[in-house]
């Protein structure tokens, strides 16, 4: 062997080693990205089951200061509805409660209670609603449109992804499920007068009692819009003389000649409320929800890092 073979022997072996090591180098940094990634995620796993355990003991604790303060509740729930609460704990603010009414609008699932009898009152204020915003708006084909919301609410199609509290399979009970309804219709009518509705400023989405006596709307609480879609009174009148949560409804559509129902509105307060609380952890915002429904704290859900 000559000296310029042996010569390209050692070039060729050295460039294999470079390649060799730069290879190496590769998936070694490869490796610590994945490594840091695992133990960051890992982290911020820990940090937030270390914030739902502390945000489970604030709710306990939120559940026997409320048990206690029974008969006080209406008047801090009406404070609540208003402005958020900040708490002190250890000598810090920590905790920030905020309400609001969870029946001050009419309850879209009534939509699918048409053959029921007992539900007329709650039936028909949904369809006087739809009507409304029907020809307010436009909508295409409202008929289609409920034909979809009262398969949802029935799970009569195939909604496999629905997932509900309390594991319930039936009725809509966030605004994020009815977006899908109306992500449907919009994508078989190409109807863009959906998008234009402000739907939480006339709906609500609660399960539905199988007591209509507790299927009510929280009549003092209710948007300027939803009283213009139910009462025939236009909402430009109605945002001049209602006051959200001190005019009182029944004496309103009094000076309007307007009968009030009492099958279907609430003259005094209705327990029917949805808190949330934000809290600090090890550096972080973390929230977490409540019902408070009938004197009965339940629904925990735990929102994570904000």
């Amino acid at each position: 062997m000559d000296k310029l073979e042996q010569k390209n022997i050692v070039t060729l072996r050295k460039g294999f080693a470079l390649l060799l090591t730069l290879s190496i180098l590769t998936i070694v940094i490869g490796l610590s990205s994945i490594l840091i990634n695992y133990m960051s995620t890992a982290r911020s796993s820990a940090i937030s089951t270390k914030a739902l355990i502390q945000g489970n003991i604030f709710y306990a604790d939120i559940q026997n200061v409320l048990k206690k303060f029974q008969k006080q509740k209406d008047t801090l729930y009406e404070i609540l509805y208003e402005t958020p609460i900040p708490f002190a704990f250890e000598n810090r603010l920590d905790i920030l409660l905020k309400c609001k009414p969870l029946a001050n609008g009419v309850n879209i699932n009534w939509l699918a209670y048409g053959q029921d009898s007992k539900f007329t009152a709650q039936y028909e204020a949904t369809q006087k609603v739809f009507e409304y915003l029907a020809q307010r708006y436009n909508i295409a084909n409202i008929t289609l449109l409920e034909d979809k919301i009262i398969a949802r609410i029935q799970n009569k199609e195939d909604y496999n992804d629905f997932s509900v509290r309390l594991n319930n399979k039936k009725f809509i009970l966030s605004y994020k499920d009815f977006e899908k309804v109306l992500f449907e219709y919009l994508q078989e009518e190409n109807d863009t007068n959906i998008i234009k509705i402000p739907w939480n400023r006339y709906f609500v989405y609660n399960i539905v009692d199988k007591d209509p006596k507790k299927n009510l709307i929280d009549g003092n609480y209710i948007s300027s819009e939803l009283m213009s879609a139910l009462f025939d009174i236009e909402v430009d009148i109605i945002r001049d003389e209602w006051v959200y949560g001190e005019s009182k409804l029944d004496k309103f559509l009094n000076n309007y000649g307007v009968k009030f129902d009492k099958n279907l509105f609430t003259q005094k307060f209705y327990m029917q409320t949805q808190c949330e609380v934000y809290y600090d952890y090890m550096d972080n915002r973390f929230k977490f929800t409540f019902d408070d429904i009938d004197n009965e704290v339940k629904n925990f859900e735990f929102y994570g890092r904000q």
